[in-house]
């Protein structure tokens, strides 16, 4: 198996990890991630959940909400799609198909999600884009964070690991995320992106590949701050007396 499942989650407690059951690589249970939701939805029954008037959800039969999550106004939901237990999904939120999250999320005004997991305890509050991506337990995605998924010159994915240049054969995948990672407002990463569990990852970066755990991201480029100082002109008039 290409990167190691136990440098990036702690499983066990997640309630749909046998998604994660005999696959091959670290991005097999977004291949399977449809038909897993085919088969999970089959047991899920919507219990006494508030949804708000000014909410649309698309395919409703194919949308478990778990209890205790708050769903505000104005969030559009698109099945298939799980949303686990004691959540909260924020006023403008838009939830596209083939996602699952796990307990104890937060998914903010204007964040788009689609073709993902996350596990629990996973904030993405604020103008977020997350794309066929695995997020871990505990991580924060900061305001305006983007996990790309698409390659601009529409090419299959693929990432460098130890020099070796591995093929994902894949035209979307964005990025793999380990537990308790911090993602810095305004950070862009890009497709095939793969974090390991404790990276902090400072603002308004642009990463991609693989990086190992415990680790920080940051920009080393210096800047300078100097003061600004103003000079007032002074019209001087003369007068002449003239006898």
């Amino acid at each position: 198996m290409i990167l190691d499942i136990e440098n990036f989650f702690e499983l066990e407690s997640f309630f749909h990890k046998k998604i994660f059951d005999n696959f091959q690589h670290l991005w097999t249970p977004l291949e399977i991630l449809k038909a897993y939701l085919k088969n999970a939805l089959l047991n899920c029954k919507n219990k006494n959940i508030q949804i708000p008037s000014t909410c649309y959800i698309e395919n409703p039969d194919l949308v478990f909400i778990g209890e205790n999550t708050l769903i505000e106004p104005y969030v559009y939901i698109k099945g298939p799609c799980i949303i686990g237990e004691n959540s909260q999904i924020r006023q403008g939120a838009y939830i596209r198909e083939n996602v699952i999250t796990g307990k104890n999320t937060i998914i903010g005004h204007a964040t788009e999600i689609k073709n993902s997991i996350l596990l629990d305890d996973v904030s993405a509050a604020h103008f977020a884009y997350i794309g066929d991506s695995i997020i871990g337990n505990r991580v924060n995605i900061g305001a305006g964070v983007k996990l790309a998924n698409f390659r601009l010159d529409k090419k299959l994915i693929s990432f460098y690991l130890n020099s070796e240049k591995i093929k994902t054969n894949l035209n979307k995948l964005g990025s793999i995320i380990g537990d308790d990672t911090q993602i810095g407002c305004n950070t862009v990463l890009n497709p095939a992106t793969f974090l390991e569990k404790n990276i902090k990852c400072m603002p308004s970066l642009n990463i991609g590949g693989h990086i190992s755990k415990n680790t920080i991201i940051k920009n080393e480029s210096s800047f300078s701050v100097k003061k600004i100082t103003t000079r007032v002109l002074k019209n001087e008039l003369t007068s002449k007396i003239e006898k």
